[in-house]
């Protein structure tokens, strides 16, 4: 018999799932949901953290392709996590 493995995550991940279930559907949390669904997506246990984030997903009535699709169009246009400057973001053009 295979024993379920714990996420070494997953203690953060829980509260990451409160604050979205509390807030709701805003573009962090949709970002937020789609990164932990690809993450424990296969993962050999965190059956009650698998279940949530589709429970999410239901009372947000969107598919997991939905989601996707969101928050792929959310990192194009908005950039989600925000933006790291480059060391060249600053350069003036002395030409």
């Amino acid at each position: 018999m295979i024993r379920d493995q714990k996420h070494p995550l997953a203690h953060l991940d829980r509260e990451i799932i409160k604050k979205a279930f509390v807030e709701g559907k805003t573009d962090y949390n949709l970002a937020e949901v789609a990164r932990l669904i690809i993450r424990y997506k296969n993962f050999p246990g965190a059956k009650d953290i698998q279940h949530d984030l589709g429970s999410i997903l239901q009372q947000w009535e969107i598919t997991e392709e939905q989601l996707y699709i969101e928050t792929r169009r959310l990192h194009q246009t908005k950039g989600i996590y925000g933006h790291k400057k480059k060391a060249t973001d600053n350069l003036e053009d002395w030409s």
